[in-house]
């Protein structure tokens, strides 16, 4: 009985011993993790990790096994591993910074006010209703809804518009005759910032292979920043969402509306939900189609 009470006077006095300090360290390196798996779970970075992990244990191994020559080869490239990296996997590291930051300045910023979310509402109608027309139309199309990201280096490889949107608009820029509709369109503050926008292509080795330069661009903007990315087959007009680099097909007018909704104007409860959805892994389980 006495080993019991001394185990647990030693536990308080280990709990008594924590400092303020203590824990926002413990807070802070959780956060880091977080992020950092976040980040990397669904990129090629991820395989670079786990090699990375593989060739320390190898390392360690060598270093207490006192395998000399093994041991001096790892610790040189260890040594000028991390420059090579940083410049190999600069787009990634800039990406993660760039989200870190904007989910910073977007919890100091706080939530969209109402007079915010009163002006998104009758733009996501009108882009729904181009969507549904570019879908039963087999009309290609890309619309990016920049968030706390700033896209103005995709901007300028367009057309800057500044207009405000409607359907009929968006149907006359993605008319497939028109200069425009092989690029992409941004839409920022509510406006038609841009469009004709060439955007990132996704590395990603994952993407089906049904799925053509549309999709992967469209994949690629949401993996390089918070955008929420519209996406319109060409070849059979499914409607497409990509957040987050992963992608959801198969909004009809009515859910895309929910998700948008949700996405943009930060409706908690939705946005859980369709997030959610949205996670769902790219895999052929998901809706066919050919290239778009």
């Amino acid at each position: 009985m006495s080993a019991v009470l001394d185990y647990f006077q030693y536990v308080w006095n280990q709990l008594r011993s924590i400092r303020v300090v203590d824990v926002l360290d413990i807070l802070i390196v959780a956060f880091v993790f977080y992020y950092i798996f976040q980040f990397m779970r669904k990129r090629r970075a991820a395989r670079l990790l786990a090699g990375i992990v593989l060739l320390i244990g190898i390392l360690l191994i060598s270093s207490v096994a006192q395998m000399k020559a093994l041991n001096f080869l790892l610790s040189n490239v260890f040594s000028v591993g991390i420059l090579s990296l940083i410049v190999v996997f600069q787009p990634e590291l800039r990406s993660f910074l760039e989200k870190v930051g904007g989910t910073t300045f977007r919890n100091i910023r706080g939530k969209l006010d109402a007079s915010q979310k009163a002006a998104l509402v009758p733009v996501i109608r009108e882009v729904c209703i181009a969507a549904e027309y570019f879908s039963q139309h087999k009309t290609g199309a890309l619309i990016v809804f920049e968030r706390n990201t700033k896209l103005e280096e995709y901007v300028r490889s367009g057309t800057v518009l500044d207009a405000t949107i409607s359907a009929f608009l968006l149907e006359n820029v993605f008319f497939n005759k028109a200069p425009m509709h092989d690029g992409a369109a941004i839409i920022s503050e509510g406006r038609l910032h841009a469009a004709g926008c060439v955007l990132p292509l996704s590395t990603n080795a994952d993407i089906i292979k049904e799925l053509g330069t549309r999709h992967r661009a469209g994949i690629g903007m949401s993996e390089n920043s918070d955008a929420v990315v519209l996406i319109v087959s060409e070849e059979n007009g499914i409607i497409s969402l990509a957040v987050e680099g992963e992608l959801q097909r198969g909004f009809d007018r009515k859910s895309l509306e929910t998700a948008l909704n949700a996405l943009l104007l930060e409706d908690e409860a939705l946005t859980e939900k369709v997030v959610s959805r949205v996670r769902g892994k790219l895999s052929r389980k998901g809706q066919g189609g050919k290239k778009a």
